[in-house]
């Protein structure tokens, strides 16, 4: 239960109210007749009474009249006579009607503005940084689908807003661990410490680590400007084998620094393909940093380029592979895999460097240069990222 009333599940029918076009008639209907009904009867109850009041006296006037000759000057006296009593029940009913319409009218917006104007006031507390308020569903199907777009909305800025704010511990304790170790050789070397050969390790082990930190810097910039209009692609005609071959070149010496077994399945023939090359290979990069970083040492990892088939996605085509022999995500981790931070936290104690940004970096190059991917278990025993390549829009 919220804090402002019971809500229902967001896609339940309400059909347990009419709507409020069918309101507005059947009350509009109701008051005319009630109108009416109260104009005739005030404007026959006037009729009567002076037909009462007139008859007797209209007989005599009548004998009287016809003596004198003025029979058709009479009646038309007695017409005028008789009309300010008409207009005054007209104008009575008429008063009554307006009055009975008011009435309806303004309990009908009190009726209908209740649950709007509580909408509205949930709505301001969220801009004012409430979470935690709903909307209790009320009223016609279409007010109350208001309130229930509200309470979706409100749950989707909650999520949202608990998952950057798990992305920025993670980025937090990401780049906490490198300062530190700068930090430390730092002063080592300044209050002289370290000196020596010491002092060239020490050196050495600030380089990386401010290297691991511009690396960590650059991915969330790239990440943050893939949505902004100035992302630049710039596109070309690419082999991609050739693509492949040079990143072969880099990847292999990586991995054979690790004892890591690297291999590569190249189609054999050229594909070509439009798209942003140093983009692509960004792509293919930070699939096999990946890879690398979790595989151990005598695992395979596994570069793979492929002409498309029936089976893969429309529009494709060339189909690009990474795996690893290492220890794979779980099953329900591999539909969150390219969320922001998502991983990184999940799996922060238990595997080396990351935060998860990596991926998501690479899923927003890979939609921007016109393909998707996606991820799943490896037949080598861990995790396998397929990139289905289009030409750039």
């Amino acid at each position: 239960m919220s804090a402002l009333g019971p809500q229902v599940p967001p896609h339940e029918p309400l059909h347990r109210s009419m709507s409020v076009t069918t309101r507005i008639t059947l009350l509009c209907v109701g008051v005319a007749l009630v109108a009416a009904v109260l104009a005739s009867a005030a404007t026959a109850r006037a009729l009567v009474a002076a037909e009462r009041a007139t008859a007797p006296v209209t007989i005599r006037q009548a004998v009287q009249d016809l003596r004198t000759g003025n029979a058709k000057l009479a009646r038309a006296a007695q017409t005028v006579e008789s009309r300010p009593i008409v207009v005054q029940s007209l104008l009575l009913s008429m008063g009554v009607g307006v009055a009975v319409g008011a009435a309806a009218g303004g309990s009908l917006a009190r009726v209908l503005t209740r649950p709007l104007r509580r909408t509205t006031e949930t709505a301001r507390a969220m801009g004012a940084g409430r979470r935690d308020l709903r909307v209790p569903i009320e009223g016609p199907p279409e007010i109350a689908d208001v309130a229930v777009s509200v309470n979706e909305l409100a749950d989707a800025l909650q999520h949202s807003e608990d998952r950057q704010r798990r992305f920025l511990l993670s980025v937090s304790h990401e780049l906490r661990t490198p300062l530190t170790a700068v930090r430390g050789f730092a002063e080592s070397i300044a209050d002289g410490v370290v000196t020596g050969a010491d002092a060239g390790q020490a050196g050495r082990v600030i380089l990386a680590e401010s290297q691991r930190l511009e690396g960590l810097v650059r991915d969330l910039l790239d990440l943050a400007r893939l949505g902004a209009d100035d992302f630049r692609l710039d596109l070309d005609v690419v082999d991609l084998d050739a693509l492949l071959g040079h990143a072969e070149t880099v990847w292999r010496t990586r991995a054979a620094e690790r004892g890591v077994e690297l291999r590569v399945e190249r189609p054999g023939q050229a594909i070509v393909l439009r798209t942003d090359p140093a983009r692509l290979r960004q792509v293919i990069d930070g699939l096999a940093e990946n890879a690398l970083r979790l595989t151990p040492r005598g695992a395979p990892v596994v570069l793979a380029l492929r002409a498309p088939t029936t089976t893969d996605l429309a529009g494709t085509r060339a189909v690009l592979q990474v795996r690893d022999g290492g220890p794979g995500l779980a099953v329900d981790d591999y539909a969150v895999a390219f969320e922001p931070g998502v991983l990184g936290e999940r799996y922060r104690d238990d595997r080396p460097g990351g935060v998860g940004i990596g991926l998501s970096l690479v899923h927003g190059l890979v939609q921007r240069l016109g393909g998707a991917i996606t991820a799943g278990p490896a037949p080598e025993g861990g995790a396998a990222f397929t990139v289905f390549l289009a030409d750039a829009p």
